[in-house]
């Protein structure tokens, strides 16, 4: 029994960590075919990514969100204006503090509501799942991938907006136009206030993020920030070091290793190469393969063959959309809601596929022209 036991564990641990699991055993791999050496693992993206998860876990511990969320939402006296908020709360946060933290934060919020109406909030969630992924689209630290490219192309943060604002105004639009099209009833929300922990705590770890964030922009080095990170996070809460989610620093290792291998071997870097440098094909590509193996490996997996950053991030980024695997942070929304509704999600799951391919089908070509329009001016 204990070894049955123990058996479903480790299948319950893969299951919940697949991403994982394919990156290590890719990397393991491929070291039969070449020798892997540390210059493959960008350590810069994997720093970066462990400051902002550790100063995002202590705004989760102080309820810092939660605080902003529910003082808006309490002046709420329609569902139109609930879902305003609840979606804009989240796209914005998400430029900020990561798709997938937004959606941990907002989406219990919204199935609280939810059970407070007597609603199934699903287009809520669907909404705020879509309003996480391009948000987060309009920043480095918005998401992994986007984080990836910037560090990797030595992307200035001017040119990376110039990219991105264009993607996450026509976001906007369609948002806005899905939730204009919703009926608008009259609803009374009734909210128990949230109260900030620590709020001197809470200061220190506001400070921290600027210094963090001009680590990012390039303003101080990275590794300077790492020090800072260590030693505040130390002296003022340092349980903050058990939430940081090192199963992704680890998935990044493994992916690094995987592709710096692929990277060497002449025939298959030259093929990839020569693919991707025609126009529009690394757009395409990060598109197609998102859908498939999610944007985050999409974007480490084709970074090596392209030097066209415009291309791939707006591909990976709008490649978030479609299937429900193109962005991992769609599958935590999707388990959250399941987790409150289990006998609804096959209709969450209709419902989120069809959004989803309609902000793929309408945003692609625009995406693309938006390439166009950025060649013609710059």
């Amino acid at each position: 029994m204990k070894e049955h036991f123990g058996l479903m564990k480790i299948k319950t641990w893969i299951k919940k960590e697949i991403v994982l699991v394919v990156a290590v055993v890719l990397a393991v791999i491929s070291c039969f075919w070449e020798a892997p050496k540390w210059s493959y693992i960008d350590f810069k993206v994997l720093l970066l990514l462990f400051n902002l998860m550790v100063v995002i876990a202590a705004f989760k511990e102080q309820l810092l969100l939660d605080y902003l969320a529910v003082n808006l939402l309490r002046h709420c006296q329609n569902s139109k204006q609930t879902g305003l908020v609840l979606i804009g709360i989240t796209f914005v946060a998400a430029m900020f503090m990561t798709n997938d933290v937004a959606l941990i934060t907002f989406i219990p919020l919204t199935l609280i509501i939810g059970r407070k109406l007597k609603i199934v909030p699903i287009k809520w969630v669907v909404f705020q799942t879509l309003a996480a992924n391009l948000g987060s689209s309009l920043t480095p630290m918005g998401n992994p991938q986007n984080l990836f490219i910037y560090t990797y192309y030595g992307v200035h943060l001017g040119e990376f907006l110039k990219v991105a604002t264009g993607l996450v105004i026509l976001s906007a639009i369609f948002l806005g136009c899905l939730l204009l099209k919703e009926r608008k009833t009259d609803i009374t929300i009734v909210l128990e206030p949230v109260q900030m922990k620590a709020p001197k705590q809470l200061m220190v770890f506001l400070i921290l993020f600027i210094i963090i964030l001009s680590s990012v922009v390039g303003v101080l080095d990275y590794r300077i920030a790492f020090c800072i990170t260590i030693i505040v996070t130390l002296l003022v809460n340092r349980h903050l070091l058990f939430q940081v989610d090192y199963t992704l620093l680890l998935t990044f290792i493994g992916f690094f290793i995987f592709i710096g291998n692929l990277a060497a071997i002449p025939a298959i870097k030259a093929t990839l190469q020569s693919f991707l440098k025609e126009e529009g094909y690394t757009y395409l590509s990060g598109l197609v393969m998102s859908q498939v193996i999610s944007n985050v490996p999409a974007t480490m997996l084709l970074a090596p063959f392209t030097e066209n950053w415009q291309e791939l991030v707006l591909g990976v980024d709008i490649g978030g959309m479609g299937t429900l695997i193109a962005s991992l942070a769609s599958v935590i929304s999707y388990k959250l809601f399941v987790k409150e509704y289990q006998q609804e999600a096959k209709a969450y799951f209709k419902s989120f596929t069809w959004y989803n391919v309609l902000g793929l089908i309408l945003l692609a070509p625009l995406g693309y022209g938006l390439l166009q329009l950025l060649h013609l001016l710059f």
